[in-house]
């Protein structure tokens, strides 16, 4: 374990004197170290890391529910769900249409269209922290799609599940997907309602006690997210929502900073663990054209994104680049498709494919004023920028303090 953090921190030290992001390096760090590669092995079993790893996951999203507040979501939620929608509409179809033109199979093309059409929540928070941009304008609709995403996912591996086990009772598909809507519909109704109640159960002027509280109702109601269905990163989410409303919400932003760190490098390290890279050359030009399908949707996303929100290229440069990285979902997949019995190409295909947009995402997110230049209205169009109204920003935002927010 203590190599871990070691192997992760040394990576990253190296990386920052050549402005590379933590991310990959992180993921780096736990390939090189890991079962599948010749020399140190630090963990021969990825599983090993299985809970610390999940940890990490749901203490990223746990800190984008805190600085995501319902005005927003109330304001925008239209205009979210729209973005959202016509997200997924052209990432999914995008998938879909692929895993149907690699010819191997229907329930291969099933499961390739969410490998795809869904981002990872986790190095997309990341993105964000890394790069400052919590405060950014654009960030609205980049979380509202995550959103959307969650929800997609929780209905969709409902009525994948009986697909790949070969069952062919719809009535169990609809019922395992009424049981995720219901438990996320729960969430929504106590993030609204019982925001007062849970702040004054947690309020504690003791920062030891507060960490012990937020920290098991986060990770509690992931636990239960997960037992019905929904994965857990969204139920930890739901509990951000809650809490960063509450009047503990700024001292539990400044507590889980330190917390959010450090399992969120492990989640990474223990990602890189995961993949092989020797099984890669043999999928290597499906890899790659996967990717460049991703590419151009996520483009034509972005800017379809920033329309409906009534933003410049600077800002659809920003949301094409920060959802472009695709994670833990589509491992997931790959889990459920090795289970299943499915093509064997598949695995180190979703694994060379993830690796690939894990390390290319957050390298194009921090460079996104490149593809901004090429956009329509990139080079001095009116519109809002990514920087403070700058058309063609970078989109980091000007030594802004992260917990000053979306709020």
């Amino acid at each position: 374990m203590g190599g871990a953090f070691l192997a992760a921190a040394v990576l990253a030290r190296l990386g920052s004197r050549i402005e590379l992001p933590t991310i990959p390096l992180f993921i780096l760090a736990g390939i090189l170290l890991g079962p599948h590669t010749p020399g140190i092995v630090l963990v021969s079993d990825p599983h090993d890391l299985e809970m610390l790893s999940a940890l990490g996951l749901v203490l990223l999203l746990f800190y984008l529910g805190l600085e995501f507040h319902l005005d927003d979501l109330k304001a925008g939620g239209r205009k979210m769900a729209l973005a959202g929608g016509t997200y997924l509409a052209l990432n999914v179809g995008a998938g879909l249409g692929f895993g149907f033109a690699l010819g191997w199979g229907t329930s291969e093309a099933l499961v390739l269209a969410g490998v795809l059409g869904i981002s990872s929540s986790a190095i997309v928070t990341k993105v964000l922290v890394d790069l400052g941009r919590i405060g950014n304008p654009e960030t609205k609709p980049i979380l509202g799609i995550i959103v959307v995403e969650d929800i997609f996912l929780a209905l969709y591996l409902a009525a994948l599940q009986p697909i790949l086990s070969g069952a062919d009772s719809l009535s169990a598909a609809v019922m395992d997907g009424a049981k995720a809507f219901g438990f996320l519909l729960a969430l929504a109704v106590a993030a609204r309602y019982g925001t007062k109640l849970v702040g004054r159960f947690i309020a504690t002027k003791d920062d030891e006690l507060l960490v012990i509280s937020f920290l098991g109702i986060a990770v509690f109601v992931a636990g239960v997210s997960e037992w019905f269905g929904v994965a857990d990163a969204i139920g930890a989410f739901m509990v951000g929502l809650m809490l960063g409303g509450t009047t503990s919400g700024d001292r539990i932003r400044r507590l889980v900073h330190p917390l959010r760190d450090a399992f969120g490098a492990i989640f990474f390290f223990a990602f890189g663990l995961s993949i092989n890279p020797g099984d890669l050359p043999t999928v290597l030009w499906p890899v790659l054209a996967a990717v460049a399908v991703t590419l151009v949707m996520n483009i034509v996303a972005g800017v379809s994104a920033a329309r409906i929100n009534g933003f410049g290229a600077g800002p659809a440069a920003n949301i094409s680049t920060t959802l472009l990285a695709r994670g833990e979902f589509a491992l997931i997949l790959a889990t459920m498709a090795a289970g299943a019995s499915l093509d064997a190409r598949l695995a180190p295909f979703i694994a060379g494919y993830v690796l690939i947009l894990a390390v290319l995402g957050p390298l194009a997110a921090g460079r996104s004023h490149w593809l901004a230049r090429v956009l329509p209205g990139g080079r001095g169009a009116g519109g809002h920028g990514a920087d403070g109204g700058r058309p063609g920003g970078s989109g980091r935002a000007e030594e802004a303090p992260e917990a000053s927010a979306v709020r």
